[in-house]
């Protein structure tokens, strides 16, 4: 078969799959998923070892040091993963829920089910967890899906395919609901990509650059995730001392990570204290400023003057871009222009700002005295998730169960017709 034609039947299989795990009991997707955390404690040696052979690969080709950090699977990383299942698996099941109902005048009964977006194709790099996260969220909300993991991570992600697939199958569905494609090249991406026939959303997970190349090539709804452009506002009114240490694990904590805090916004105020506070504490870790003119004096040898292409600019490093603002509109101001509707904060302790603040950033999430990095499917509560959508349609922010449903009308009757 051509690839064309390979691509094609995968997504017939995974059509026909995702009828199955629609009307699946909650019971077999629940069974499913406490499997599949027991098959991941019994292979975890399997599974490192077939990371330690990606890992070795990368290194040897240069990788840098931040996708490195994402392709890593750790003990700690795989507890994570088997935490995810069993946190999904006895979630409340959204499928056929009734999400609102109300009666007309004619006396028809008018109501929203949730019901499965059917055929979710993910194209993710460098991170083999998500290969379980994705996986496990779509098979809760009664879907099937396609996984096409990058190259670096293509060891990790056929050893956690094989057993996702014999997890399906010991609860009685089908195996064709999670398939990998183990072709490496783009070529594959692109075929996936015409397949509105069978594939009803597409969601990519990595790099800007392929999150374009996806919403380019794609003939079916793309949910999407271009750039994970972070800031803290600190205000005049704020816990110095708590900004600090929110600042400090927004940056340093995972820097390669969408949810890093990529600039810091400080109130005029209080810059001439709170910023050498910031160098103290972040220098140390190997944190370098990018600062505007007024911030450069207070944050030490590492600092270098901004240039106007820091501010809007996802790092994956150990660099932080500054700014001195005179006030809250200047910093929501700022974070219109150069935000990427990822994740906003502020630290205060004035009310009033902090809920303007919170009705004003356009973000996916938006947070008070909280760091930039809870933002994320697991830490809001969700479980797992498939990714974090700094689109509005259909879903803003980290998608989890739910945001993998949609909702159908429903309308019980007693005969009526319309006049």
């Amino acid at each position: 078969m051509t690839l064309a034609e390979t691509m094609a039947h995968l997504g017939a299989q995974a059509k026909q799959a995702a009828r199955a795990v629609s009307r699946a009991t909650p019971q077999a997707k629940c069974r499913a998923l406490t499997e599949l955390a027991r098959l991941l404690a019994e292979r975890e040696d399997d599974i490192m070892a077939a990371n330690a052979l990606d890992i070795a690969a990368a290194k040897a080709s240069g990788m840098d040091t931040a996708r490195l950090d994402r392709l890593t699977l750790t003990p700690a990383i795989m507890e994570d993963m088997r935490a995810a299942c069993q946190h999904v698996a006895h979630l409340p099941d959204p499928v056929g829920a009734t999400v609102a109902q109300w009666q007309r005048p004619n006396g028809l009964l008018v109501g929203r089910m949730r019901v499965p977006l059917g055929v979710i194709a993910m194209v993710y790099e460098a991170r083999p967890n998500v290969t379980i996260d994705a996986a496990i969220l779509c098979i809760k909300a009664g879907n099937a899906v396609i996984l096409r993991g990058g190259s670096e991570a293509l060891q990790s992600n056929k050893s956690l395919a094989a057993v996702l697939r014999e997890a399906l199958s010991l609860a009685g569905l089908p195996e064709d609901a999670a398939q990998f494609v183990d072709m490496t090249g783009h070529e594959a991406v692109t075929a996936l990509c015409k397949l509105d026939k069978f594939i009803d959303v597409m969601i990519p997970r990595g790099g800007e650059g392929l999150v374009r190349a996806v919403t380019q090539a794609a003939t079916m709804p793309v949910l999407k995730h271009f750039k994970g452009v972070c800031h803290v506002f600190v205000d005049d009114d704020a816990d110095l001392e708590q900004a600090v240490n929110i600042v400090f694990n927004g940056k340093v904590q995972r820097p390669g990570v969408c949810n890093a805090l990529e600039c810091l916004l400080v109130h005029r105020r209080i810059a001439e204290i709170f910023l050498p506070m910031v160098a103290d504490r972040l220098g140390p870790a190997g944190v370098s400023f990018h600062a505007c003119p007024l911030s450069l004096p207070f944050l030490g040898s590492t600092a270098l003057p901004a240039t106007l292409e820091d501010w809007g600019q996802e790092f994956h490093a150990l660099i932080l871009a500054v700014r001195v603002v005179e006030h809250l509109d200047e910093a929501l101001d700022h974070i219109a222009r150069y935000g990427s509707n990822h994740t906003e904060v502020i630290c205060t302790n004035n009310h009033t700002h902090a809920m303007r603040f919170l009705r004003e950033a356009d973000a996916s999430m938006v947070g008070v005295n909280a760091s930039t990095r809870f933002n994320d499917g697991g830490q809001l509560g969700l479980g797992a998730e498939i990714g974090i959508s700094t689109s509005k349609l259909h879903a803003y922010g980290p998608m989890g169960v739910d945001e993998l449903t949609t909702t159908k009308f429903v309308v019980l009757g007693q005969g009526q017709i319309r006049q």
